[in-house]
């Protein structure tokens, strides 16, 4: 569940942007390294409350209990109406852009086939979540093989080669850069918010930890394997050039 949930649209989109702010391969890996230990310190943060605080809502529940109902609601509110949401129009904005790869769009029509995207998922759940769950087993197994294959696939290219990473570290690390390529590498992998699912999982205290150490890992492996992917393509100064 966890690495579905995180694995998206993001993570072709992403990597163009941290290139074009990090200019060199060395700065580019180690941000999706750091991206995924972040991701992994937060999420195993949110695991130890949801077995000290067994109860459902997630992050709403821990403020609830240690504010208050206001800045519990306030939260509630905006994770609905604006973070949730505006995360999820990115998502299928990209994918409406990708689309049109294959079949010609106006700006407006993207727009029509992102919310017609949303309203698609929405109603397969709506159907219902069983059905829906099922479905979403298969695909986030194809979801990260392909991926995977993907990344794999690019270093059997002949254009490609290993002087492309090459200078490494060429205008060295810049820790300002490096933070705000980081927000971008974060939302990709936004998917630790599995603890709220606890009341679904046997033995929460155990499990909950060890399913998000290893989800975490096996996507920041797939991360990895498809920014040097990437990287082995095309050059980092290149590929911000084309970005």
């Amino acid at each position: 569940m966890l690495v579905g949930v995180t694995i998206g649209s993001g993570i072709f989109r992403v990597p163009a942007t941290v290139a074009a702010q990090l200019h060199d391969p060395g700065p580019v890996i180690l941000c999706w390294i750091l991206g995924g230990l972040i991701a992994r310190l937060r999420a195993l943060t949110i695991a130890e409350l949801a077995g000290a605080l067994p109860r459902s809502g997630g992050i709403f529940a821990y403020l609830l209990e240690s504010f208050g109902p206001l800045p519990a609601f306030m939260f509630g509110w905006t994770e609905l109406a604006v973070v949730r949401a505006s995360a999820l129009g990115a998502t299928a904005t990209i994918f409406a852009e990708y689309f049109g790869y294959f079949v010609p769009m106006t700006p407006a029509q993207v727009r029509y086939v992102a919310a017609g995207a949303i309203i698609v998922i929405g109603l397969i759940n709506y159907i219902g979540v069983q059905r829906a769950a099922a479905g979403n087993d298969v695909r986030d197994v194809a979801k990260y093989v392909a991926a995977m294959a993907l990344g794999a696939l690019a270093f059997t290219a002949s254009s490609g080669g290993a002087s492309h990473f090459t200078p490494a570290w060429g205008s060295g690390l810049h820790l300002s850069l490096l933070a705000t390529a980081l927000i971008s590498v974060m939302w990709t992998y936004d998917g630790w918010r599995i603890c709220r699912s606890w009341r679904r999982v046997k033995d929460p205290q155990r499990t909950l930890p060890l399913a998000l150490i290893l989800g975490t890992l096996c996507v920041m492996l797939v991360y990895l394997v498809l920014n040097i992917g990437f990287m082995y393509l095309l050059h980092c100064r290149r590929w911000r050039s084309r970005s």
